[in-house]
């Protein structure tokens, strides 16, 4: 159970806007608080950086641009790559725990390259330093990162199709 109550804490930061905006279902990022479609017919690309003259770092530069409604920014700014696109969007909670857990849909990562991701990646880390107007996730990283931990200690169990 506390495997399963952890996992929980992680699905409330993996399905905020600051997560699951760069993780849609489909090719064309998300955006904002609502999580719209983003605007400027934005396409993921085949790897992940947006499509010809729409690059994700044409507007997402390498730190976040001062004023309401500017782009957040980051070095790395990308979605997950046409071929492992790492989808949060629509998914349960038993859903994505069993896909990040699976090597074959989570970009090849073991236990550790999940943990050493969300606790050092940069673009992950800037999901809590987000643009002037939007919100953080609802956990502070520090949370996240002990509750993914406590998940993983405790089993990695994916809690039951009906969320419980």
């Amino acid at each position: 159970m506390i495997s399963k109550r952890a996992f929980l804490q992680v699905y409330k930061v993996l399905m905020s806007p600051r997560c699951m905006n760069c993780h849609p279902s489909g090719d064309i990022p998300l955006q904002g608080d609502d999580s719209h479609f983003h605007l400027q017919g934005v396409k993921r690309g085949h790897d992940g950086t947006g499509l010809y003259a729409l690059k994700c770092g044409n507007c997402h530069q390498s730190h976040n641009l001062p004023g309401l409604h500017m782009p957040p920014g980051n070095p790395k700014w990308h979605l997950p790559p046409a071929n492992m696109k790492m989808v949060f969007q629509g998914r349960t909670p038993h859903q994505l725990a069993l896909q990040l857990l699976d090597k074959k849909r989570n970009g090849g990562r073991s236990i550790k390259a999940l943990v050493d991701h969300i606790t050092s990646d940069t673009l992950v880390l800037s999901g809590w330093t987000p643009a002037d107007g939007l919100s953080k996730p609802p956990l502070t990283h520090k949370a996240f990162v002990n509750a993914f931990n406590e998940w993983i200690k405790h089993g990695a169990i994916s809690p039951d199709p009906e969320n419980k």
